[in-house]
């Protein structure tokens, strides 16, 4: 049995509480990672391999436990080349210099405007050099997302590198069946939406969000960052994207009051739910994606490289944000949606993808196992969480799983605050006095819980008492 160690925020197995999920950041700040990553598991997983996930967390100093552990390994990424991911990058290139086992990259990106200029990149370029150094001395290629990320490192000199797109489109292997359902978008139409805080701050976003909850009573919001859900289950502003009040995740906003937000920590749900919507549109490349695995139809509103080189890749229907009207009605774009390019190229895209695979010695369950028959039936086995929803909720009965949560960890802090004083009073005497390592509940809890016994338990409570 080949072992594969993934790099992944955690196992599509694994059935995490909204609180838990929340708390330990499963879906490390973004919701899309899970898409390419569950995707990659799929893939790999066959009757002769298992695979397992490494969690987001670099540690350089467990290499000798890697190389005895497993035979690979698999670092799904996203927009790994931008300046805000360097010290990361150097993280995971200590690691991988110190593996002696394969190491494959299947989907990189770099990320810069739409107009593809390197030049903000410059900074980092030491960085990126040494991160895809490491990774060619350990495998026979570097798969990269699109074109821009391609030519920025042949420029650098790097040959080795093959365009592969994404794992993620490749989750149902070379099936993907996208379809409108109805000639065109009316008031009664469900329509999802998406985008960043930065898309609903500097790109013009916000109007276009605006117009489209007063046409469509049945729009929904999906967001994808770890802020999102934090506001949407705890209302919790701590984060400076809580300053955005133009994002529907906001509690100030229509759309969060009316219940109309979502953010998903599992792709099944996330998935399972697009299913029922008619169109899909918004500026979040793996928010869209999701949509077009559901089967319904999606258009990508591109920012910048790294969702225009996807989308002009796998010729998913797309426009440059930057250059669309504030009363832009989603019917427009459902009209001018051409889905055929996207479905006709996916096979051949498939076979590119599962030959780089084949190249880097991986086996992948389409060709060598039952094409996911057994990961889809575990997976419909479980019971995963479902969107966090908006917290507009007053009664008690709502808050149940809330204040569970919250005393279970109080509790759990509790019992380690104890046992580190025992550990202390059992070392040695130092010379001089050692400050007590007391573990008092962070401050995340206690803002959770401050907020949580705020105004819709002392709503409830007096509507209990009447």
């Amino acid at each position: 049995m080949k072992r594969i160690l993934l790099r992944s925020g955690k196992s599509p197995y694994d059935v995490v509480s909204m609180e838990q999920a929340l708390h330990q950041d499963v879906i490390a700040t973004n919701a899309g990672n899970l898409i390419f990553s569950d995707a990659a598991h799929k893939i790999l997983e066959t009757p002769h391999t298992e695979v397992v996930s490494n969690g987001m967390r670099t540690d350089v100093a467990a290499a000798g436990r890697i190389n005895e552990e497993f035979d690979a390994f698999v670092i799904p990424l996203a927009n790994a080349f931008r300046p805000s991911f360097e010290v990361p990058l150097r993280r995971l290139t200590r690691l991988i210099s110190k593996l002696k086992i394969p190491v494959i990259i299947p989907g990189v990106g770099a990320q810069t405007g739409l107009n593809y200029d390197p030049a903000r990149l410059k900074a980092i370029e030491p960085a990126v050099r040494e991160f895809v150094s490491a990774v060619l001395d350990h495998s026979a290629s570097i798969g990269v997302r699109g074109e821009f990320t391609e030519k920025y490192l042949r420029d650098m000199g790097f040959n080795d590198v093959e365009v592969i797109g994404c794992p993620s489109l490749f989750m149902y292997g070379d099936r993907l069946d996208v379809q409108k359902r109805a000639d065109a978008l009316g008031p009664e139409s469900r329509i999802a939406v998406n985008g960043s805080h930065s898309a609903m701050r500097n790109q013009g976003l916000d109007p276009i969000v605006r117009n489209a909850h007063a046409r469509y009573p049945h729009l929904r919001f999906i967001g994808q960052n770890l802020s999102d859900a934090r506001q949407l289950h705890w209302r919790d502003l701590s984060d400076p994207n809580g300053k955005v009040t133009a994002m529907p995740t906001h509690p100030d906003h229509p759309m969060y009051r009316e219940d109309k937000v979502r953010v998903y920590v599992d792709p099944v749900t996330w998935i399972d739910d697009l299913r029922e919507f008619d169109f899909s549109f918004g500026s979040r490349i793996h928010g869209n994606i999701a949509a077009l695995l559901a089967g319904t139809p999606a258009t990508v509103l591109c920012g910048d490289s790294r969702t225009l080189e996807l989308c002009r890749y796998f010729d998913i229907p797309h426009r440059p944000i930057t250059k669309l009207p504030a009363d832009l009605d989603p019917a427009e774009l459902y009209a001018e949606a051409d889905f055929g390019p996207l479905l006709r190229g996916h096979q051949e895209r498939f076979e590119r993808f599962t030959g780089f695979l084949t190249r880097n010695g991986l086996e992948n369950t389409f060709t060598h196992g039952d094409g996911g028959a057994a990961h889809e039936e575990r997976i419909r086995s479980l019971t995963f969480p479902p969107g966090a929803r908006p917290w507009n909720d007053a009664d008690i009965a709502s808050l149940t799983t809330r204040f569970g949560w919250l005393q279970s960890r109080l509790t759990e802090l509790s019992t380690e605050n104890v046992r580190l004083k025992r550990e202390l009073t059992r070392a040695p005497k130092a010379s001089k006095p050692v400050p007590q390592p007391v573990a008092t509940p962070g401050r995340s809890v206690y803002r959770l819980a401050r907020r949580a016994v705020g105004r819709p338990l002392r709503k409830a409570l007096q509507s209990g008492r009447q």
